[in-house]
């Protein structure tokens, strides 16, 4: 299963949330920033790819369906509502990601093929 995680400027929520799943045996996961100024910014491509996407805030949701309709209509988007209070691998920022990511993948594992 394929999952993107999105954040703002891709620098240090969802690069946390890609590295921390990357060695998941049934994950394959990425990461992209909505901003213009983001590392790796969002893309078609990216959406596409994407089974899952997990994004950081309500706005990262509503930035997807505004600039990438289309590809969004269809899409399971999930909000997993972490603030941008974190560094990259902040050990508390792990550990949500861990728990509300993880549920959020274990959903989508479970209905993943069926």
């Amino acid at each position: 299963m394929n999952v993107l995680f999105v954040c703002s400027r891709n620098q240090w929520r969802s690069p946390t949330g890609e590295r921390i799943w990357r060695k998941h045996a049934e994950v394959h996961s990425r990461s992209a920033g909505t901003s213009s100024s983001a590392r790796r910014r969002l893309s078609t491509a990216d959406l596409n790819w994407a089974d899952l996407v997990l994004v950081m805030e309500d706005k990262h949701s509503e930035r997807i369906r505004s600039d990438f309709r289309a590809e969004a209509r269809h899409k399971d988007i999930r909000v997993l509502d972490i603030p941008d209070e974190y560094q990259f691998m902040d050990g508390e920022l792990v550990e949500l990601l861990r728990d509300v990511a993880g549920a959020a993948i274990d959903d989508k594992l479970a209905t993943f093929g069926a």
